[in-house]
């Protein structure tokens, strides 16, 4: 009965097209905190939390960038998931960033706390401004273990020209996580200083990662 009519294809985005699309939302992720750091209230790079920027008159945009964060590691872990080889290190990482991916987009619907001019660093007060600390903590940390693995994988995978820049970065990473839990313990006026280290490693391991794939697809 359905002779003659055309069969469906299933359309599906290739790889070298999700890591466009990854790589061209860590760059405008990071292109927003910037803007957003010049604009009122003008919370302190040095001292704040980047979740500060979320509350203010132009908090909406860091929430919707914080969303944003969450569909980049989605498309930046499924143009990974086509290479090889397929392994135990491979897929842990790619869940770990997902569950990453998840808390950068969960803190869009968890407003944090800001304390007082005179307290600076972390000092949630609610309930929400407490969650929101777990959970930008788990992503981070998560994050790290993630991108320790895959780096771990990348050597020899598909993809062995990603190496390099992703152990670097993932070193970035693992130097401004540390220094996080040192500035809480020690130095809360340098808390924003240390997370925007470990984002420049974040953000900046998915950046040369998608790059490293919009290559090996412009080869296949």
């Amino acid at each position: 009965m359905n002779a003659g009519r055309p069969a469906r294809s299933t359309v599906r985005p290739t790889p070298r097209l999700l890591a466009t699309v990854a790589l061209a939302g860590a760059v405008l992720y990071v292109l927003v905190d910037i803007v957003l750091q010049l604009l009122p209230p003008h919370y302190s790079v040095i001292s704040e939390a980047e979740s500060n920027l979320a509350v203010g008159p132009y908090g909406w945009i860091m929430n919707l960038n914080f969303l944003a964060r969450g569909v980049v590691t989605v498309c930046a872990v499924a143009a990974l998931s086509s290479f090889g080889p397929r392994s135990r290190l491979r897929q842990t990482g790619l869940a770990l960033m997902l569950f990453a991916g998840a808390c950068s987009a969960a803190l869009a619907f968890l407003p944090t706390d800001i304390p007082p001019a005179d307290a600076p660093g972390l000092g949630p007060t609610t309930a929400l401004g407490t969650a929101h600390l777990f959970v930008a903590a788990a992503g981070f940390v998560t994050a790290l273990v993630a991108f320790a693995l895959l780096t771990a994988w990348l050597r020899g995978s598909d993809l062995p020209g990603a190496y390099p820049a992703a152990a670097v970065l993932t070193g970035v990473a693992a130097v401004g996580l540390v220094s996080l839990g040192l500035a809480a313990a020690v130095a809360p006026g340098l808390h924003g200083l240390a997370e925007r280290v470990c984002l420049a490693g974040v953000q900046g391991w998915v950046i040369a990662v998608t790059l490293a794939v919009r290559r090996a697809g412009r080869r296949r």
